[in-house]
Parts: C-alpha cells; sequence; structure tokens
C-alpha cells in the first residue's frame, strides 16, 4: 500500500512539474526573453563519395534555464554542450580541448548560425514521467513525491532543490534580467 500512495504522490509531482514548465513557457513567451539556438551535432561522413565536415545543424530555439533548456512547445532538456558560433581560427595545436572547441565552432560556422550566437548542443530531452524520473541521473529527479534538481554536479543529491522554486528563480532571471546584464 505504502509504494501505491508513492506512485499516487510521484504522479502528482508530475503534473505539478508540467503545470510549471508550461507556466514557464508562458512568462518567458510573454515577456519575449532571450532565447538560444538548439542543435544536433552531424559527425563527418561521406555522401556521394563526398567527404561532409562536421556540422551543427539547427533544430530549434531554447531558452537556457540554469541546468535546463525550454522550448516553446514544453520539452524539457538537461543542459548539454554549447559553443558559440565564431570565425574558427587557424589550428594552434596548443591543447586537444582547445582544438576541439576550435572543431566545434567551424561545425557551429558550416550549420550558418549568426557569429557569437550561442548553440546548444547534446542535449538529452528529460522524459517527464514518473517511473523515468524516480530514477532519474540527471538534473531533475523524483524522491519521496518532492520534484527536485541537482543544480551541480558536485552537490549532489543532498545538495539538491525543489524544482518548482528553481524554476521560477531562473524564469524571473530570464524574463527580467537585472539591469546592465
Amino acid at each position: 500500500m505504502g509504494s501505491e500512495r508513492d506512485g499516487t504522490e510521484d504522479d502528482r509531482a508530475v503534473e505539478r512539474i508540467r503545470a510549471a514548465v508550461a507556466g514557464a513557457v508562458a512568462t518567458l513567451t510573454a515577456a519575449g526573453a532571450r532565447d538560444e539556438a538548439l542543435a544536433e551535432y552531424v559527425p563527418a561522413h561521406r555522401r556521394f563519395l563526398i567527404r561532409r565536415e562536421p556540422v551543427l545543424r539547427g533544430i530549434g530555439r531554447v531558452w537556457r534555464l540554469g541546468v535546463f533548456l525550454l522550448d516553446a512547445d514544453g520539452t524539457l532538456r538537461a543542459t548539454g554542450t554549447l559553443v558559440r558560433a565564431t570565425p574558427p581560427g587557424r589550428p594552434q595545436y596548443q591543447s586537444a580541448s582547445a582544438e576541439e572547441r576550435r572543431s566545434l565552432r567551424a561545425a557551429a560556422a558550416r550549420g550558418r548560425f549568426r557569429d557569437g550566437e550561442t548553440v546548444n548542443f547534446d542535449a538529452s530531452v528529460i522524459p517527464l514521467d514518473a517511473s523515468a524520473l524516480r530514477a532519474a541521473t540527471g538534473p531533475l529527479f523524483l524522491r519521496d513525491g518532492q520534484p527536485l534538481v541537482r543544480w551541480s554536479p558536485s552537490a549532489g543529491d543532498a545538495g539538491a532543490r525543489g524544482f518548482e522554486a528553481y524554476l521560477a528563480e531562473r524564469v524571473d532571471l530570464l524574463a527580467h534580467p537585472p539591469e546592465g546584464a
């Protein structure tokens, strides 16, 4: 009987998550909040015997809300990797990570993003159902009928915050940025 009650509590928590997400979309849309590009990484491949370089292909727009990305349809994603679309420059061979970032900037340039635009990719969709959220290892999870956010990998579950308060704070910052931001 206890697990049945827990399932009901988790189902109610998921409904609260969905309501908070819908409210966030409405608030951000009404405020005309700044959004960012969402892309998928297409690795180098051959097509008709012609080598195609890696590219970041645009698939939509999202609002960055800390550890989450949210689109206008209410799809919630875990923040993945981001790169600024700037000219990649020449190889400097300083470090492997610097060369990887240069390669990603080149992929963004091939994706035809505006110069200086932030491009998000490798952002996995967060399924909004109780069973998935109970077992989740990403930023959003359920414990004892409460939706919680792992806002930092180093904070772990002990430092998790309530989802609704976290989302409301992030939405407010994006919808009403501090002066000078």
